[in-house]
């Protein structure tokens, strides 16, 4: 019997301060440092290390870097503005769009470079992006919700590479405090991934056109797993998750029972009852869930959201919050997080 080849380790990644993060790697090499700051810097490669900073801090004590590591050799590189590395089986590559007028243009080029250089060195399961947006909810020069106009550039790049709804990764698209928009995604070579929906919610890529003139592209969550076969093991990356049912937001202005819905739509999706329609044999709670990232529009509500947060995951896992805006005016707030 021939034996299906394993990648190596699953991604990893921990929460740390900007300014300890080689005392936290425990001998592991660094695949990259996402740091959110208190200013935006395009990504580089900074000491053999792939860099890039996100304008998502108000204050410096508010600031913690996201650092990726990985038990394997690290090759690093920059491509057409898009900097990246990669150790064979896992490839994280960041990019950014300056400030403009409009959007969708440099949004789909971005994206296309990005989705260029993962074909080019292998990289064709993308599992996971990230996007920061400046000014979210603030029209283009066109008049049209700079959201609305990063998702045109976005469906459009994913269409020029022939990303079918199926084959989507799970996303977060929020608020940045500056620096145009900001992005960065995670790729594997030989690991399997399955794109996982919520049953309780219409799939963003499905939107009616009331949300813009093309919807969002992203899963609900994504189970990434080291081979096909692998069904209980894997890990699931969820997707930026607000108070939506079906397509519509709930409870707006109550900020309790945002939270409230949020989190049952996160427990949701990761249930048994929602994973056994993809095959994907877990049954994940929310104190399962870690490197979670709860972005708040109204800083005023922080201490709130603090709380239920508290009361609902591990005291052990790792939780920033983020004081910035959501991608649709009405939502007081989002969380996203993985089960490793």
């Amino acid at each position: 019997m021939t034996q299906e080849k394993r990648p190596a380790d699953l991604p990893s990644a921990i929460f740390t301060s900007p300014y300890d993060v080689t005392g936290t790697m425990s001998g592991r090499n660094v695949l990259g440092v996402v740091n959110f700051t208190t200013g935006c810097t395009g990504p580089r490669v900074e000491d053999s290390r792939l860099t890039v900073d996100l304008h998502m801090a108000h204050r410096a004590d508010e600031e913690f870097s996201e650092v990726w590591t990985t038990d394997r050799p690290v090759e690093t590189g920059v491509h057409r503005q898009a900097a990246y590395a990669h150790d064979g089986e896992y490839l994280l590559i960041a990019g950014r769009i300056p400030p403009a007028g409009r959007y969708a243009e440099g949004t789909s080029a971005a994206y296309c470079a990005a989705l260029e250089l993962m074909e080019g060195l292998g990289y064709k399961n993308c599992f996971r992006m990230w996007n920061f947006v400046g000014g979210i909810n603030g029209d283009n020069a066109d008049g049209l919700e700079i959201y609305r106009d990063f998702c045109k550039g976005r469906a459009e790049a994913f269409e020029l590479f022939r990303f079918g709804d199926l084959q989507v990764p799970s996303a977060t698209g929020i608020g940045s405090l500056g620096g145009g928009i900001a992005f960065y995604f995670l790729a594997g070579r030989s690991a399997a991934l399955t794109s996982i929906e919520n049953s309780k919610q219409v799939s963003a890529y499905h939107y009616p056109e009331q949300y813009g003139p093309r919807p969002p592209k992203f899963a609900r969550a994504t189970y990434l797993s080291a081979t096909h076969t692998d069904r209980t093991g894997g890990q699931l990356y969820v997707a930026g998750t607000a108070s939506i049912r079906g397509h519509e937001t709930c409870h707006e202005g109550d900020l309790v029972k945002q939270m409230e819905l949020s989190l049952e739509n996160i427990s949701h999706l990761i249930s048994r009852d929602n994973l056994d329609a993809y095959e994907v044999d877990r049954d994940a709670g929310l104190r399962d869930l870690d490197n979670i990232k709860v972005y708040v529009r109204r800083s005023e509500d922080v201490p709130t959201v603090r709380r239920i947060c508290s009361e609902h995951f591990s005291p052990a896992a790792s939780v920033a919050y983020l004081n910035v805006d959501i991608c649709r005016s009405g939502l007081l707030v989002e969380i996203e997080g993985i089960v490793f």
